[in-house]
């Protein structure tokens, strides 16, 4: 059997089984037009059929290619979509405060798309499923609170890279697998423009230092960049916390997320 008829099917399980054990049938996810909400929606989508609603949650920062490119893929694949729009909300946000730079426009762009979500999924009785893959996890490339929050993320194991294959696999529309992957959380915002470097170079390195555990000088005697290695060596350990529930400071003999840890699918 082939590596991704493999990855798809075992998705495919999880999430049936991480949703239902909830006591929930219902899923939500934002629909960007982007790759990782595109392989999210479609492996849902096999499982769920019409209990799959996507939310496209445009700003006035977001490109028309985008919200088209979210239409062909529902077109494609069946899949039950619906729009939100952000755009007053940030509007309002931004009057309010005119001194916002663009790295702070993203992150409240990316918390009010959340939040939107979040209340849709009370409105439906549906659980939020997460689109970040591993590279973005890893590096931190991702908004706490925003799009790093959901319920189940059925991606977060997968370097962009594999994102990519995947959505080959799945047939996914080539207009999304082509294009420079952004959150259009500003005007020409592009993640690899952010980091410096394409996920194809970042994703080489990051495997063979978190998959492979080799040191910093086996990684650079194979030739690999080490300004490259180092930013990565930072981001991962830097924003280690976002990977983290928070913590909690410890005053009791039991204390959550310390002593008072219970599988998360424990039964009474």
């Amino acid at each position: 059997m082939k590596k991704y008829e493999q990855i798809t099917i075992y998705l495919q399980h999880f999430l049936d089984n991480e949703v239902r054990k909830t006591g929930l049938n219902r899923v939500v996810l934002g629909l960007s037009g982007g790759l990782d909400s595109a392989v999210v929606a479609v492996l849902a989508q096999r499982v769920f059929k019409d209990d799959l609603l996507c939310v496209k949650m445009p700003s006035q920062y977001s490109s028309q290619s985008s919200l088209e490119d979210a239409d062909e893929l529902c077109r494609d694949f069946g899949i039950k979509a619906i729009t939100a729009s952000i755009e007053p909300m940030l509007k309002a946000y931004e009057e309010l405060n005119p001194d916002m730079d663009s790295l702070r426009k993203g992150n409240v762009s990316s918390r009010l798309r959340m939040t939107t979500l979040f209340d849709i999924s009370a409105r439906e009785n549906a659980l939020v499923l997460g689109t970040s893959n591993k590279s973005e996890l890893m590096l931190g490339y991702g908004t706490l609170y925003g799009d790093l929050s959901s319920a189940v993320n059925p991606i977060g194991d997968l370097y962009k890279s594999e994102v990519y294959e995947l959505a080959e696999y799945l047939g996914v529309a080539k207009s999304i697998i082509k294009k420079a992957p952004s959150a259009d959380l500003w005007d020409g915002q592009s993640d690899e423009d952010d980091l410096g470097y394409t996920y194809a170079q970042l994703d080489e390195v990051m495997k063979l230092y978190v998959e492979d555990r080799l040191s910093k000088e086996e990684i650079v005697n194979q030739g690999f960049d080490k300004d490259m290695l180092d930013m990565i060596i930072k981001r991962i350990f830097r924003n280690h916390f976002k990977r983290k529930m928070p913590i909690i400071a410890k005053l009791t003999s039991r204390t959550m997320n310390h002593d008072f840890n219970y599988p998360r699918d424990i039964t009474l």
